[in-house]
Formats: structure tokens, sequence, C-alpha cells
């Protein structure tokens, strides 16, 4: 069903059952309050006068893994990790601890996205350091804000690499809002 913009009230005529379903009962359908069907829910535009419903979701792994991967990879306990309904936009929140076996070496967590749309964990999407002695450890986080997304169902996973050195992980996060 879409919105409908109001009719315009004539005096002296008559207010049809078809015209409140239509001006008033089928508007109201459209409101946020009648699509929600989730707790926690947000609204988002998804054309002119129409919204839908999107659930922002979330997912953690304590684990302490380790990586010497120069190249972004999964751990050993993959991700964390989230599918959610999309539209071209999506706001992206990372966090985790992590450290690095030898002084002065990069550790990276980046994130990929796969289903709807595709795209590869890369430095422009990365949080890292460098520079440190040897394990120090660090806890960093950032948030993204993609409008490169195909709408539909997208699973955003987290992936790790070092420049040099094993790089631990711990209490991994990631975060999505989709719009």
């Amino acid at each position: 069903m879409a919105w409908t913009a109001p009719m315009t009230a004539v005096a002296n005529t008559v207010f049809t059952a078809a015209q409140f379903n239509l001006h008033v009962r089928d508007n109201l359908n459209e409101t946020a309050v009648a699509k929600a069907t989730q707790i926690s829910s947000i609204f988002v535009g998804n054309g002119l006068n129409s919204i839908v419903e999107r659930l922002p979701q979330v997912d953690n792994v304590a684990t302490s893994e380790t990586t010497a991967s120069t190249t972004y990879t999964d751990l050993a306990t993959v991700g964390p990790s989230v599918t959610t309904n999309t539209g071209s936009r999506a706001l992206v929140f990372i966090r985790a601890a992590f450290e690095n076996s030898g002084a002065n070496n990069g550790t990276f967590m980046s994130w990929d996205v796969t289903g709807a749309t595709t795209f590869a964990a890369s430095e422009n999407q990365a949080v890292n350091f460098a520079g440190l002695p040897a394990a120090q450890r660090q806890r960093l986080g950032s948030h993204y804000m993609i409008s490169s997304l195909t709408p539909g169902s997208n699973t955003f996973t987290m992936k790790y690499r070092v420049t040099a050195g094993t790089g631990t992980f711990l209490a991994r996060q990631i975060a999505v809002i989709p719009f």
C-alpha cells in the first residue's frame, strides 16, 4: 500500500466511507507506528512518501585469537559478523583490543561485505596502529558511513591482518545501523 495525499474537504459535501478509508485509515497504516514489527527498529525513507523498518544489529567475539597474515583474513572464530537488510547506506561501527608481538609492527582490523553487495576488507575502512613496543595492547574503534551498498540482505564481517609479527585480537565487536 502507498501513502496518499489527503483530500481537501469541501463544505456541505458527503465524506464517504471510501474517502475515509483511503485518506485516513490507509495513510495511518503507512506510519512508523503501524509498520513497527520489531523492538528497537528504526525507520528510513525508501522512496517518495514511503518508509521501511530496519533493525540495527550487533555481534561480539570475546575470545583472544591471533594471526600472522599480512592480508586480511578470518581468525579461528570468524567475525564478529552481522546480517541485516539495508538500503544503499549503512553506518558500521567496529572495535577491539589488539596488540602485536613485535615492536613497530602494523596491526589492522577492517570488515568486508557479502550478500547483495560484495566488497573486500581494506585500509579504507580499517582501524590500525603501528610504532608501539611489542605486546603493547590498544583498544581502538571507529565508524564508517557506507553509501554504495546494493539494497537487500548484506553481511558485514570483521577481518584482520598485520604488517609483521603476530597480531592478537580480543573483545571484538561490529555493529551496523542499516538505512
